[in-house]
């Protein structure tokens, strides 16, 4: 894993993961299994309060949680958004 990790590296871990259970072959461990979600649950937990954090102080960025994929020039030739709040 790279080391910025995101909340989409920690859902394809977790598919990773149900795949490897799945997998009447060679399926995974169970306990290594829980330990696995253990982890994701406390980091989905991290997100939520990363989210209030930026809610409290009006930021609308997290490393984290990622942004969405959304393309530099959109087909109708727009190149930019700009986000108006109002505050009272």
């Amino acid at each position: 894993m790279k080391n910025q990790t995101n909340l989409e590296d920690v859902r394809t871990v977790l598919m990773d993961t149900l795949r490897d259970l799945c997998d009447r072959s060679n399926p995974m461990d169970i306990a290594r299994a829980r330990a696995v979600a253990d982890v994701a649950s406390v980091m989905v937990d991290t997100a939520r309060v990363e989210n209030e954090y930026l809610k409290i102080t009006g930021q609308d960025r997290s490393e984290f949680i990622g942004l969405p994929d959304v393309p530099r020039v959109l087909p109708n030739g727009i190149t930019a958004i700009t986000r108006h709040r109002m505050e009272g």
